[in-house]
């Protein structure tokens, strides 16, 4: 195959810039000399960006919203014609399941006609996150009348971005914002929603833990009441409505949710059905009259995205369906564009039963309408839109399949040809503009925990490897068997020879340590701890899958005979304060057994050690909480406030940790950082069981004064919401907990997350190793 052609339809939308300047000018110059010369490459090159079909409404106004006492009362019904086109699509992709996913990406990513779009926009335009996310919603805003007209007269801009992470729509309106010529005097104001990346219940195939815009945004992110970001549940809906009453209107809804439907690709749109009418209803219900709204779909074949469609095209003056060029042809996604609402009044009445049924399963029990409700001519129109991207997909499958067994090195320079012409049309259609970075949202106060998890550690697998047969086999091994075909196998397999934490220090006190602006955030209680911004993702989920099959009770683990501890006495060498100039003898605060560090007092005569009781292990039943269990967490509190009280100028504390995966627990070790000159770890701990001893080196009082007033308020927090069962670790408060007391913009710096992804990756290792062992 040495042709390649796509259908075109209407002709794009043109905008004009004020920016010609020489920067741009250079970056622009090696794409200028790459215009295609012959009519049939710049007929598919137009092509790429022209993939778009419109809903025409019939001038006898037969379409109109349904009775909601029609809505969500009668079974789903199929569409035989629709049905056909979902099996036939199947058929051709059941074509992949034999396919290796990274070798089929490389080769999907060669034959991507816009693969080279994004490079080419991070060296023209300076792109702040430039992602794939950001070109395609950069080429709608260039190829619709996104921005309502009002709004641009008015200068005022009002956005409300939906399952938004990691903000790439965002920064693609800003980068458009500050260098298009309508609307470079815009005053703009946006609110985003996504499930929260710091929500330790989150995580999985739905949550993205990349928060580089998130970390420096904070207070423009919606999570809502329970601060998992949920927007599936009723009660935010509603929060999120209050949270963005401060706008005059909403001009703008975006919706780019997903989640990972790749163990069951052929479902992907039932899957994702509920989601979507969620987003769709949010945006019905935040949108000002004349606003627009932008919703990311894929197949189109169920009788969920009929009503869908139809309900939106009944609410906005026009609905179109749209493939950017910058979406790889031969995946199934589309963006429905919707633009000039016809306002809340004239849905009101169905918009109230949507949200009374409000929910994660929306869309998967009764029809939001009956066909018979559904006019024939509407349909006969979806049929056609369907149809249309169904043979743009079913192509672009079966020419990657042929190449896939080979390319002639004649085809492979016209790939690269057409490749850097469709780069070089992308960024003189849509006239990118360089952008400085002092115009970017985020000026990167805050280094992101995803920057941190990619600066110089591994991140582990990717989320998808091998073919999605072997993956389906996979599925069928025990935790250890997929332990050992893994990743971390040697990692995790490997004896201890030293303590982890040598030469991982966190250096204090903290000098500027704003508690003013600490603040306790509670909300559901935790289930689960199965994400986390201080550690990585892959080997946490080792954990918890071993967990998941394996009744542990860590107090009574067995250690490993071949891996050697801490040592006792070396661990209380490094509690000495080296910075102090007194010769006075200082005291260190043991939270632990006296048998395991009594023996060592003779060896630190310059030392003399109390004890306390530490905190106990989380229950059995609670093992994949990890240190989230709300008990564990008071009784970590209460010792913290215990040495603060107690401590003399220049003592040292030794305070085990089971682990430090919850912001709570990183705001503990926060806590101490901003009280002592140094803290560092071990793993193990010289008693043997699991977990790490921090360890902390010249206590400052003064320090410590100002900490511990928030600590006891979060201690007493803490008591509150567990007094009704106080020492079973269950709330009393409607089953809610206390999940951050410290702004995460201060989790997020000066080395902590470094500190914690280190010792969280060493304690997981330690357990996974323990419980490998026969």
């Amino acid at each position: 195959m040495d042709t390649f052609r796509f259908a075109s339809t209407n002709r794009p939308v043109w905008r004009m810039s004020s920016n010609n300047g020489t920067r741009r000018k250079a970056k622009l110059q090696h794409f200028t000399d790459l215009a295609p010369s012959d009519p049939e490459t710049r007929t598919e090159i137009q092509g790429l960006f022209r993939k778009v079909r419109t809903y025409v409404k019939p001038p006898t106004g037969e379409w109109h919203i349904p009775s909601p006492n029609d809505a969500l009362r009668h079974a789903v019904e199929g569409h035989c014609q629709l049905q056909a086109l979902k099996e036939s699509l199947n058929t051709v992709k059941n074509q992949l399941s034999d396919k290796n996913v990274q070798v089929w990406h490389q080769h999907t990513n060669s034959t991507n006609r816009a693969g080279k779009v994004i490079a080419a926009v991070r060296s023209a335009a300076n792109a702040e996150i430039c992602t794939q996310a950001w070109c395609k919603f950069y080429e709608i805003l260039g190829t619709f009348n996104l921005l309502p007209e009002e709004a641009l007269q008015s200068g005022e801009l009002n956005t409300v971005h939906l399952c938004e992470a990691p903000g790439a729509f965002i920064t693609a309106l800003n980068h458009y914002i500050k260098t298009s010529e309508s609307t470079h005097y815009c005053d703009w104001s946006w609110a985003a929603n996504t499930l929260n990346p710091y929500h330790e219940a989150n995580g999985g195939s739905t949550t993205i833990a990349d928060d580089r815009l998130i970390a420096n945004t904070l207070p423009w992110w919606f999570f809502g009441s329970d601060n998992t970001g949920n927007i599936m549940i009723q009660k935010h809906l509603l929060e999120l409505q209050v949270f963005v009453s401060n706008m005059r209107r909403v001009d703008v809804v975006t919706a780019d949710g997903s989640f990972d439907c790749q163990e069951k690709p052929d479902e992907q749109e039932a899957l994702v059905a509920s989601l979507h009418y969620c987003e769709a209803t949010a945006a019905l219900l935040l949108l000002s009259p004349g606003g627009s709204f932008v919703l990311k779909m894929f197949t189109l074949y169920e009788h969920s995205s009929v009503c869908l469609l139809y309900l939106l095209s009944c609410c906005f003056h026009s609905v179109n369906v749209f493939k950017p060029a910058t979406s790889k042809s031969g995946n199934s996604e589309v963006y429905v564009v919707c633009l000039n609402y016809d306002g809340k009044e004239a849905v009101r009445p169905l918009l109230s039963k949507l949200i009374r049924n409000y929910g994660p399963h929306l869309a998967d029990q009764e029809a939001l309408f009956p066909k018979a409700l559904i006019p024939e001519s509407f349909l006969n129109q979806h049929y056609e839109v369907c149809s249309y991207f169904h043979t743009l997909q079913v192509e672009t499958i079966t020419e990657n399949l042929q190449l896939f067994e080979g390319m002639s090195a004649e085809l492979k320079q016209r790939l690269d040809h057409v490749r850097d012409s469709v780069a070089q049309e992308y960024l003189r259609r849509f006239q990118v503009i360089f952008l400085p970075r002092s115009r970017w949202i985020s000026r990167n106060t805050v280094t992101p925990a995803c920057c941190v998890a990619s600066g110089g550690r591994s991140q582990g697998p990717k989320k998808q490897t091998g073919s999605f047969n072997e993956r389906r086999e996979l599925q069928t091994l025990t935790w250890r068997q997929r332990i050992e075909r893994g990743y971390h196998a040697s990692w995790i397999q490997r004896h201890f020879t030293d303590a982890g934490g040598t030469g991982c220090v966190l250096e204090g006190p903290l000098s500027k340590c704003n508690v003013d602006s600490w603040y306790v955030v509670v909300g559901a209680a935790l289930p689960a701890i199965i994400n986390s911004p201080f550690c990585e993702g892959g080997l946490l989920k080792h954990l918890n899958e071993a967990l998941t099959d394996t009744v542990v009770d860590w107090t009574r683990v067995s250690p490993c005979d071949s891996c050697r501890t801490a040592c006792a006495a070396s661990v209380l060498s490094i509690s000495k304060d080296d910075s102090s100039k007194s010769k006075d003898k200082k005291r260190c605060l043991v939270f632990g057994s006296r048998s395991v560090w009594a023996a060592c007092e003779s060896q630190t005569e310059d030392l003399i050690l109390t004890f306390s009781a530490e905190p106990s292990f989380p229950q059995r039943g609670c093992v994949t909480l990890h240190d989230g269990e709300p008990l564990y967490q008071q009784q970590l509190v209460c010792c913290t406030v215990l040495s603060l009280q107690t401590l003399n100028p220049g003592d040292a504390l030794l305070l085990p940790v089971f682990s430090a995966l919850t912001r709570v627990t990183a705001a503990v070790v926060l806590c101490l950082r901003s009280c002592f000159h140094s803290v560092t770890f071990r793993c193990p701990p010289p008693c043997g069981v699991v977990g790490a001893a921090l360890v902390c080196a010249g206590f400052c009082a003064e320090a410590a004064a100002r900490i511990l007033p928030v600590l006891t308020g979060v201690r007493d927090c803490m008591g509150e919401l567990l007094g009704g069962d106080e020492g079973k670790g269950q709330s009393r408060d409607g089953d809610r907990q206390v999940l951050q007391f410290v702004p995460m913009e201060e989790l997020l710096s000066a080395g902590l997350t470094e500190f914690l992804w280190t010792m969280n990756s060493e304690i997981i290792q330690h357990k996974l190793h323990l419980l490998m062992q026969p």
